[in-house]
């Protein structure tokens, strides 16, 4: 698939060596002045406006197996390469290459419908990963009982807390045994309690199954106990990329 200078490869291949491919990746965003000038850009192609690169020419191979830490301070652009490599966002130009069933735990609460319950929302998610009834069925006890909502799994998601969902969102998620999973800043939901216990899940999934992780997060201990590479990011750019110790180093001193 491409489109604008960009082209995007998306197969189910978890047989394929290469995992993810970044090939001088660029994702331009446009930035207006207010909403009105933007929408007055829908209708007048000469409206100003200012451009910020979100990433800049990214290059990079993540290999089956492999478990990279993505580090930088906020707004370095290491979300949007993960949003890129999940299909949320599509890229200014360059290429994307990924091989592979992708389970992304981005925003743990987005996509559900506070109207229905969550029982019909993990239904509905099921059904949309590409599963069939009876495999969601078959997941159903599992997720319930590691998300711990109790009678909640059968009311309303807008009679939930922002815990709740997160933790539904969570335990869906990561009971889906992916060959690419893509976490971004999302251990630390719940209490701590549960926070442990997504630990422990993430380990478990991890270590059993050979999954190829891109994590993004600000914990160096969480970056050294879940990975063995770095790919230090900054203002779009790549900077660093190498063991994770040397690129936790590189990290530390360069915010210093």
């Amino acid at each position: 698939m491409s489109s604008r200078g960009a082209t995007v490869i998306q197969t189910n291949d978890g047989d394929n060596p290469i995992a993810v491919r970044f090939s001088d990746v660029t994702k331009t965003y446009r930035l207006y002045k207010n909403d009105r000038v933007r929408l007055l850009s829908a209708i007048w192609p000469k409206t100003k406006y200012e451009k910020v690169h979100a990433n800049s020419g990214l290059s990079f191979t993540i290999n089956r197996g492999e478990s990279v830490a993505f580090l930088g301070s906020n707004g370095a652009g290491k979300s949007t390469a993960l949003k890129i490599t999940t299909g949320v966002t599509y890229p200014t130009s360059g290429t994307v290459e990924v091989n592979g069933r992708i389970s992304a735990l981005l925003d743990l609460s987005a996509g559900f419908d506070p109207q229905l319950t969550g029982r019909e929302n993990l239904m509905l998610r099921g059904l949309l990963w590409g599963l069939n009834t009876q495999e969601i069925i078959d997941l159903l006890p599992e997720i319930t009982d590691f998300a711990n909502i109790g009678q909640y799994i059968d009311q309303p998601m807008r009679t939930y807390s922002s815990g709740m969902r997160a933790r539904l969102g969570f335990a869906f998620a990561s009971a889906l045994r992916p060959e690419i999973l893509i976490l971004d800043e999302v251990l630390a939901v719940g209490d701590r309690r549960f926070s442990e216990k997504s630990l422990a899940r993430m380990k478990e999934i991890i270590e059993g199954d050979n999954v190829t992780l891109l994590f993004v997060t600000h914990s160096m201990h969480a970056a050294e106990q879940f990975c063995k590479r770095a790919i230090v990011i900054d203002h779009g750019k790549l900077l660093f990329d190498g063991p994770i110790a040397e690129g936790i180093e590189f990290y530390t001193n360069s915010t210093n």
